[in-house]
Order: C-alpha cells, then structure tokens, then sequence
C-alpha cells in the first residue's frame, strides 16, 4: 500500500503514568516514555512525540512543567518571587491560572544548564518511526515571567528567550521541531513582535520546523478567549513547514479563515477535541477532513491531530482517541473500509 497522503501525529504530551508520579527517577522516565511513543507506533501514527514526561513537575501540575522546564535551567531568571512581585503578577491578564511566576529576570538570559538536544537525542534513541521533539516557544516563556532587567519589555525578554532557543534546537536531531505558543492567541495584538521572536528560533531548525497554536488547556477549558481570524498575518509571517492548529473544539465556520493560509504552509487540523472524553469515531475523524479539504481546498490539510497535548486525560480515553485518529486517516484514503452502523 501506498504511503498516507495525510500523516497523522500528536502534539506532545501524554498522561503522565501514575507509577512515574508515585516513584519517579531516571529510569522510570526512560521507561515510561518507551511505552508512550511504542503506544504511538503500535496505534500508527506517524509522527511521533516522547509525551514530554520528563519535563513533569509535580509542583506546577497547572502547566505539566510546559514553562519550569523551559526557565528553571536558564541564567538570569531568578525562580523564586517576592510577595510584591507573586500580588503583580496576579494582576496581569491572562495569567489567572496561575498564582506565582515561574520566575523573575534579573539578567541577562542565557542557557545556563538548559540542554534540550539531551531531551530529543534520549527520545530519538526510542523511536522507530520519525519524532518530533516539542518546545515551548519565546512568546509563550516572555509572558509568564517578571522582568527586572530588560525594562518590563516582554518583546526583550521573548527576543532573549529565542535567541537561547534558537542555538538548542539547532542541535536536535528530530524530524520536526515543533514550538508551542499559547498565549498568543488571546494577545493577536503582540503578533508582529511575536512572530519576529519564533522566527528566530524556526530559522536554526535543521530539519522541518512546525508551530503548534491553541486557546489553552487548562482542567478541559480553554484560557485565551479569541479567533483565527486575528493571528493569519502571524501564520503567514511564519517561517515554517507547516502549523498544528486546534479546529477540532472551535466553530466549525472558523476553519474558512484558513482559506487564507499561505500555500506553502501545511495545515495541520485539530480532529480530536481534547477537552471533551468521549472519543471520536473513525467516521468523526474521516467527516472532519472530508470538510476541511472542501472549505480550504484539497491537498491543503498536510497532517491530523489532537488540538492540544493529551496530559489531562485519562490513558485509557487518550490511547482510544489515538487509535480513532489513525483509524479515521485510513478510511478517508480508502486504506479502509467505512463499516455500516
């Protein structure tokens, strides 16, 4: 059989397994992020993730170490607050999921002991099939910090994040690099400086560079408040092989904006709703392609996916909702056959 048209992934967390939480170590992370990407393998997606386990902090469950593992390690950031600083922060929009900063930047920021490529070479060593490494990008980082050295400027400080960034991921050895930003979507108006920022960052990726775009995960709900329409100049600006988009829990008129998508971006499409448990049938999945090539044209969807990561969820409801996704690509390319009900 031929290969898919239509690749199938996922875009990055997985659940964090219980025996990982309650012992966790060095080994058990390994361990643990063999079953996630073999879960992966087995279920035949094609792009598989390392479901960011070792980043997981059970301090900061709020964002499963999304911002800790990114900051903590880097030069400049101091990673406690004063209660001055932890009131002012509070009082920002759009961190209201949050009652502390990660940390404050009081220097210049460097790597420090920061070393993704270690992350994505252990990964790689487990994988079969192509992995795509995740990174939380400078927009998403520069947001959730104090800053106390760059003039309270979050355009600085996501400009000193991504040039950091931009040296790691040019050291991974991954078949996507994808950066995660979601915060933006709430902030369309921080775009243009935004864009400048994960720019730097996609232009050292060796191999293909990928942008994951969401409204938040937090608890089922979403954080940012908003649409596509305001961030397709950001889209377009992107120097990028192709974004991951959440469409699955959005309206479903929403998904003609991306008409608009510059030819030579892929669209990725959100099918799985990760926000709701019940899962999707391969029939849901195949009907949610089937729309999006006939609003936005055909050939343009490039790859399916969730909306978001899966770590809020239970393993028993995200491995079912992986299995639909393939399940779902194979029957709208013919590679199965839609079994009456």
């Amino acid at each position: 059989m031929s290969n898919p048209k239509i690749l199938t992934t996922v875009v990055g967390s997985y659940p964090v397994p219980d025996w990982l939480v309650a012992l966790p170590s060095e080994t058990a992370v390994a361990d643990a992020t063999r079953v996630v990407i073999a879960t992966q393998e087995q279920a035949g997606i094609d792009l598989v993730c390392d479901g960011e386990l070792y980043r997981f902090d059970v301090n900061h469950p709020e964002t499963n170490g999304m911002i800790e593992y990114f900051t903590r390690p880097m030069s400049g950031i101091r990673n406690d607050s004063t209660f001055e600083e932890a009131l002012a922060y509070r009082a920002q929009r759009g961190m209201a999921f949050r009652l502390r900063p990660p940390g404050t930047v009081d220097g210049p920021i460097g790597h420090g002991t920061l070393d993704l490529p270690a992350a994505c070479t252990k990964a790689k060593r487990l994988a079969t099939k192509p992995l795509k490494f995740t990174v939380t990008g400078p927009h998403m980082l520069a947001k959730t910090l104090i800053d106390r050295h760059y003039g309270g400027s979050a355009e600085k400080v996501a400009f000193a994040i991504a040039d950091v960034l931009a040296e790691q991921v040019a050291h991974c050895d991954a078949a996507v690099v994808q950066l995660d930003e979601a915060n933006l979507p709430g902030s369309p108006e921080e775009a243009p400086w935004a864009a400048e920022a994960i720019n730097r960052v996609l232009r050292a990726v060796k191999t293909k560079a990928a942008v994951h775009l969401c409204f938040g995960n937090y608890g089922g709900q979403s954080i940012q408040k908003g649409g596509w329409d305001k961030l397709m100049g950001y889209l377009n600006a992107l120097q990028v092989d192709h974004v991951v988009m959440e469409n699955a829990h959005r309206p479903a008129e929403e998904l003609a904006v991306f008409r608009g998508l510059r030819p030579e971006i892929g669209m990725g499409l959100g099918v799985v709703d990760i926000k709701r448990t019940d899962v999707e049938s391969p029939d849901d999945i195949a009907r949610a392609i089937e729309r999006a090539e006939t609003v936005i044209g055909p050939g343009r969807v490039r790859y399916i996916h969730p909306d978001c990561g899966f770590w809020m969820l239970k393993r028993n409801v995200v491995d079912a909702k992986i299995r639909a996704l393939v399940a779902g690509r194979d029957l709208f390319e013919g590679r199965s056959v839609r079994r009456a009900a």
